[in-house]
């Protein structure tokens, strides 16, 4: 029996594979809407080092979630959940596919499964942030992997903000963080495909790509938002690349280093998005370096659009 209301498309997988692309294509195809999923891409002025597509290379197609933020203000899952999904809504009641598109796991998650997002507390999260200060992020680390070692196994124990608020949860909920992930339920009728070169092709694409931010003028680019406060964002200022550039500028930093560290790390940032998205069932994957694998991904996601109904 077909669902009610248009299916819902999701195109994932690791930075580099050629994601906001194939998002435009199938939009343009099927008569749909780009809900953008990655972290980064919310922050107006973040463009070369997030890779964002420009206005022509989204060809006319309507992109939500992207450039919604201040380089002031601080990403949240919970504030980007409610708003995703009302686009995705809203997208859907005119008879368009939502496509959402990015490689931040946790976003696409919020944006299209079943998820309640726990509750913060201000005065723990503080407690917590200087706790963090003063004992550095490995410590925090095994304490997240004492108190739940089901979360900081899908935690990277230098991302002491995620490991901060995985211990606030444990904190304020008295369950672990792992007790919040994801479930693999769709809250709409939903396709998803994932986009995965070989590894030895994503890293040379990453190498590529950064190399392009600099050339594109990222330093300059970080420079223009500092009157804007980037040093003040909790979240954009620590995103890879900004970090780097920001590093640069102070002089902590040759060009060399701050290129060279800023690879490294997307390259290891790669490999945690392949480890999120490769277990779901529901994904099928497609090499975007094979010819045609692109018209095969979009041929399978009209294929299901069919079958919908």
């Amino acid at each position: 029996m077909p669902a009610e209301g248009p299916l819902v498309v999701a195109v994932v997988g690791p930075t580099a594979s050629g994601k906001s692309e194939l998002a435009v294509r199938i939009a343009e195809s099927l008569g749909g809407e780009v809900v953008g999923a990655d972290a980064m891409q919310l922050y107006r002025g973040m463009d070369i080092g997030t890779a964002k597509l420009s206005p022509a290379e989204r060809r006319g197609i309507p992109h939500h979630q992207v450039d919604v933020l201040d380089v002031t203000d601080e990403a949240s899952v919970a504030r980007y959940q409610v708003e995703a999904r009302a686009d995705v809504d809203d997208i859907r009641s005119r008879g368009l596919h939502p496509v959402v598109a990015g490689g931040s796991g946790l976003y696409v998650r919020a944006a299209l499964d079943h998820l309640d997002i726990p509750p913060t507390d201000a005065d723990v999260r503080a407690r917590l942030e200087n706790q963090a200060e003063e004992l550095g992020a490995a410590a925090m680390f095994s304490l997240l992997a004492e108190r739940d070692p089901v979360a900081a196994q899908a935690i990277e124990p230098r991302n002491v903000r995620r490991v901060v608020r995985a211990l606030e949860v444990v904190e304020i909920t008295g369950r672990p963080f792992s007790a919040s992930m994801p479930e693999r339920r769709s809250l709409h009728p939903t396709v998803t495909v994932g986009l995965r070169p070989p590894r030895e092709v994503l890293d040379e694409r990453i190498d590529t790509r950064v190399d392009r931010m600099w050339e594109d003028g990222l330093v300059d680019e970080v420079r223009g938002l500092l009157p804007h406060g980037i040093r003040d964002g909790r979240t954009a200022s620590r995103a890879l690349g900004y970090a780097q550039a920001l590093a640069e500028i102070d002089e902590v930093m040759t060009t060399e280093e701050a290129r060279a560290e800023t690879a490294r790390l997307t390259r290891r940032y790669a490999r945690r998005q392949e480890s999120w998205f490769r277990p779901d069932p529901r994904t099928t994957w497609f090499d975007p370096t094979d010819e045609g694998a692109l018209d095969e991904a979009l041929a399978y996601v009209r294929r299901a659009v069919a079958d919908n109904g």
